[in-house]
């Protein structure tokens, strides 16, 4: 039995970027939260954050977490080490944010920038010959726990609603979540992606597939991508007229 055909992902404009300019843009997301956390008191840090069940202080505990374990994977990566990315793995992972949130502001504004200068020292320390080290976070190259770092970091300082929000994404991450997060596309769809504010258009899924093309900010479709709100509604369009976004699945 054969499988249906599919249509290429198709991509304008699409900057292909360095690791090194990764990590620049890293350096500059990090400046960007370190710039927001003095302000956080006890009551902000309880308050909702835009992740139902999590409060402002568990999306800053996870990514003083993930700040860490990237890192860590940069470390041993440079010595010609493998090691998980969490130390028992999502269970363990998962206590340690409910264990961080409990902290005061004060506590979680020093663990975060703790978080992050140890995250800086780590990946200052990579040179362009390293990107290529084997690491064990899903079997692959430093350079893919780079580009993981950057999507954890962008979308949970979003997610923590402290003012930077998707709408403040850099282009660059936004292309790379229309890339990274191809996966996601419904497979019984045609989805084509347009952005409204630049030469950009992407097609996902099977060739012959009722079409759905929707259109908006690029900040903004890579926002739906990912999960999160768009900051402006988005333009869904199936042939003869407007339809609901589709559902789309899970992270890969």
């Amino acid at each position: 039995m054969t499988s249906e055909p599919t249509a290429p992902e198709e991509a304008t404009s699409e900057p292909a970027l360095s690791a090194e300019e990764v990590r620049a843009a890293i350096e500059a997301g990090q400046e960007r939260l370190r710039a927001l956390l003095p302000g956080l008191s006890d009551a902000a840090v309880r308050a909702p954050s835009a992740l139902p069940g999590w409060s402002r202080a568990h999306v800053l505990a996870h990514i003083e977490g993930i700040a860490g374990a990237t890192a860590r994977q940069a470390r041993y990566a440079l010595r010609g080490e493998l090691v998980e990315l969490y130390d028992g793995g999502r269970p363990e992972r998962a206590a340690g944010i409910e264990a961080g949130a409990v902290r005061d502001a004060a506590a979680l504004r020093e663990a975060v920038r703790a978080a992050l200068d140890e995250s800086s020292a780590a990946w200052a320390a990579v040179g362009p010959a390293d990107w290529s080290r084997p690491v064990r976070y899903r079997n692959g190259e430093l350079r893919t726990v780079l580009w993981a770092w950057w999507r954890e970091l962008e979308i949970h300082t979003a997610d923590a609603l402290l003012g930077q929000g998707p709408q403040d994404w850099p282009h660059g991450l936004c292309h790379h979540l229309l890339s990274h997060l191809a996966p996601r596309a419904p497979k019984d769809l045609h989805l084509v992606l347009e952005a409204t504010d630049e030469a950009f258009r992407r097609e996902y899924g099977a060739a012959g597939a009722p079409e759905v093309t929707v259109r908006g900010p690029l900040t903004d479709l890579a926002a739906w991508l990912a999960g999160r709100a768009p900051h402006r509604p988005l333009d869904c369009r199936r042939p003869g007229g407007t339809a609901p976004l589709p559902e789309l699945l899970d992270w890969p």
